[in-house]
């Protein structure tokens, strides 16, 4: 019967997904860039171009290498949740108990779940009584007792005693299996990638159009093809963003190194600027918000008592070193409450889930022998003499979302209420001004745990959020942050749902969480967020893993994310005004020249030394955004299209001179573009790297050397007449001089062009 429920089930383990690290790398290759990039070497190779196709093989393969070997995993959250399933299960088959492989066990099969055991399948428990730690999985902070009719989940773990169970699920079909698939199957797209692609697709839309002009014209004008080919093959080369995923792919690796130094691991690079983005965090409460520990909140003695009496009494009927959190927060809080003349501890009797409470015998030297009971407030209650404001106590309690203790002492027959111990699991001290940072930076912060509403509101008041709470249940359709500040009882399905619905309605979204039930939603964020107290189902899936104790680190991550997001805009800029630019002065240069004014080596090296050199931006100082950044794809291309035009103004004042004052020759004045083009480019580096003011911050001595380099291997190429007929160095002086002075009047015209497009 076994074997057959195996063979239509399923082992009861989750598939393995993971991708071959081959074909990982291939997909290195399969993007607009390295289209692109592909499609230029087929072209060199079929011209006999073979130097200039081994050049551009070499940044296709530098680009591919960098993103392969800097970027992060994408199936170890699923490993991760497969090491946490218990490898082995106690069994009952044909009447005898057995010890087997978890992934054995099939539906209707017995299993016996002991002290420190972990669950290995949903179960629906038959007798006997345990302690559950599901807090990984539902996020319930408080361990749960559990008996006959309950039902618990795989992946909880057995804390306390011992019971009998009958297997309701198994692999992907638990509870636990539909977390890990929910995490297979969560994904969104970073903004990064749709940047690229935007990008990359602009700006094909807006060449493929020019070039189409440009070798219309040529036709027209009866141009050999000798001499069209290479002028079509030159202008895709300057259409090309090649250093762009190079430059977004380190920019973010130096912003991780920099993350680590301050305790944030980015698992995925993507991670670090798309911190730069949410505009929302969703917290998980427990181990997030919270320290994920119990502790006592509140001591509430009855009439002729005080907390100390009631704590010390309460700590002789609590165990000693064991693993009860209850018991062990409450000697804690004792510890620093002495009080004298405390009864001498004869016998201890654990917690029975029966029963619902603890108890110990003491010897008082007043009164003798006192028995001493500690446990919920309808147990207790029975074994004492009437006390009216008991239970009105207690509801109050109870009614703040505190898990409430009810303690009685005295002689077995005429035992009297002393008092109520209330527990609950503190915010962390850097909770809340962590969140008014956040706030401060742009960032709403909503609450989302699985634990009870009441406790969730009063946990969420202590941290500052004041908002609604949303009633359990489904993620209401079309729930915007705004709605609620805390979504309470909500099981990792509507973790997951909840950040869809926030995406789906235009935000960035970050998910901060610490547990299994938290991957899916992590994963789906565009930056998830795992505390240091995180399981590794949790830190697999999130972006960024905290190592040091309190959230600092997400504050952290923002800014860096910021500074890192402005590095890259600053690159994207000044590549898309180039691109933009270089097509159009291929056509003007042809107009005015009759022949093509760059040729297909002259633009590899224009490639090599303008996009590869100035990938020295991801290091550069930025100013960081007061508020969440985004990718205005159409606000760049905007801003882009008149800086270009002020780029091709210079270009094609520059060749005029050559052409028409100067009477140069093709050959020099192809030389005389092409020193024009580097020279302007690191005019619009240095005019575009702040937004706002006429100067930036001090470059980097990466950005400064970078520069030099630039400068003087096309200066020295030019005037020595490498790759290219030579110039005067008079020449050469004169075109640095003319940048220059752009570089000064479009420093004065960004700020305008970057205020009207609303870039900062």
């Amino acid at each position: 019967m076994a074997r057959s429920r195996l063979e239509k089930d399923g082992p009861n383990a989750m598939p393995d997904t993971s991708d071959h690290p081959l074909r990982n790398a291939l997909a290195k290759f399969w993007a607009p860039v390295p289209w692109l990039l592909e499609a230029s070497i087929v072209l060199q190779v079929v011209l006999h171009k073979y130097l200039e196709a081994a050049i551009i093989a070499s940044l296709l393969i530098f680009n591919a290498a960098l993103a392969y070997f800097q970027e992060g995993r994408a199936q170890a959250t699923l490993a991760a949740l497969k090491s946490r399933l218990a490898l082995n299960a106690s069994i009952q088959r044909d009447g005898v108990w057995k010890i087997l492989p978890a992934a054995e066990l099939v539906c209707g099969d017995l299993v016996k779940l002991s002290l420190g055991g972990v669950v290995a399948a949903d179960v629906h428990l038959l007798d006997g009584s345990v302690l559950l730690d599901q807090s990984m999985l539902t996020g319930e902070s408080l361990p749960i007792e559990a008996g006959p009719g309950a039902d618990t989940y795989a992946g909880a773990l057995v804390r306390r005693g011992e019971a009998t169970a009958v297997v309701t699920a198994t692999g992907i079909r638990t509870k636990f299996g539909r977390t890990a698939e929910l995490v297979r199957m969560a994904h969104v797209v970073s903004s990064q990638q749709k940047a690229v692609l935007r990008i990359v697709r602009n700006l094909a839309i807006f060449n493929a159009a020019v070039i189409l002009l440009m070798g219309a014209y040529a036709y027209a004008h009866s141009l050999p093809w000798s001499e069209i080919v290479p002028l079509l093959l030159t202008s895709v080369l300057a259409a090309i963003p090649v250093g762009l995923p190079a430059t977004f792919t380190l920019s973010a690796s130096i912003g991780a190194r920099s993350l680590a130094k301050q305790g944030v691991l980015p698992t995925r690079l993507s991670a670090v600027d798309e911190a730069a983005t949410i505009d929302v965090l969703c917290a998980d409460k427990t181990g997030t918000l919270t320290r994920n520990e119990l502790s006592v909140t509140s001591v509430r003695p009855m009439p002729g008592f005080d907390e100390a009496y009631v704590l010390g009494l309460a700590a002789l009927a609590s165990s000693e070193g064991g693993e009860d959190a209850v018991d062990a927060a409450i000697r804690s809080a004792s510890s620093k409450k002495p009080t004298s003349g405390m009864p001498k501890l004869n016998v201890f009797v654990p917690f029975d889930p029966a029963k619902k409470m603890s108890e110990a015998t003491a010897t008082d030297d007043k009164s003798g022998g006192v028995r001493i009971v500690k446990g919920a407030f309808t147990a207790v209650i029975s074994l004492t003499t009437p006390a009216p404001d008991a239970a009105a106590l207690a509801e109050e309690l109870e009614k703040q979302g505190f898990r409430v203790l009810a303690v009685a002492a005295g002689p077995a027959a005429s035992m009297k209420m002393i008092g109520f111990i209330a527990l609950s699991d503190p915010p962390r001290d850097d909770s809340a001004s962590l969140i008014s940072e956040l706030h401060a930076l742009g960032v709403r912060t909503i609450m989302v745990t699985g634990d009870a509403p009441a406790t969730a509101a009063i946990v969420a008041h202590a941290v500052g959020l004041d908002g609604a709470v949303c009633p359990p249940g489904p993620v209401p359709d079309g729930v915007k942050p705004e709605d609620f500040a805390v979504f309470a009882s909500i099981l990792p399905e509507g973790k997951y749902d909840l950040v869809r619905a926030f995406q789906k309605n235009g935000h960035t979204v970050g998910m901060c969480g610490d547990g299994a039930n938290d991957a899916p939603a992590l994963r789906q964020a565009q930056i998830g967020i795992a505390v240091s107290t995180a399981t590794d189902v949790a830190k697999s899936a999130a972006g960024v893993v905290l190592t040091e104790a309190g959230l600092g680190g997400i504050v952290a991550a923002v800014k860096v994310g910021r500074i890192t997001f402005q590095r890259i805009l600053s690159y994207t800029l000044r590549s898309t005004t180039k691109k933009m630019a270089q097509v159009l002065l291929l056509i003007i240069g042809l107009v005015m020249t009759g022949h093509a004014v760059l040729t297909p080596l002259l633009m590899v090296i224009v490639m090599i030394t303008g996009d590869f050199l100035s990938m020295a931006y991801s290091t550069d100082r930025v100013r960081p955004s007061a508020m969440p950044n985004s990718w205005q794809i159409g606000r760049i291309t905007g801003a882009s299209i008149i800086l270009g035009a002020c780029f091709l103004a210079f270009c094609t004042a520059i060749l005029a001179v050559g052409q028409f004052h100067m009477r140069l020759g093709i050959e020099q004045l192809r030389t005389l573009t092409v020193a024009a083009t580097v020279y302007g480019s690191q005019a619009i580096t240095y005019a575009i790297r702040d937004r706002c003011q006429f100067w930036g911050l001090r470059p980097t001595i990466w950005l400064v050397l970078s520069s030099i380099a630039d400068l003087m291997i096309i200066s020295v190429l030019a005037y020595r007449g490498i790759a290219m007929a030579p110039l005067h160095l008079s020449v050469l002086a004169g075109e640095f001089a003319a940048a220059v002075v752009f570089g000064f009047i479009l420093n004065g015209i960004k700020i305008l062009i970057f205020a009207r497009f609303h870039i900062a």
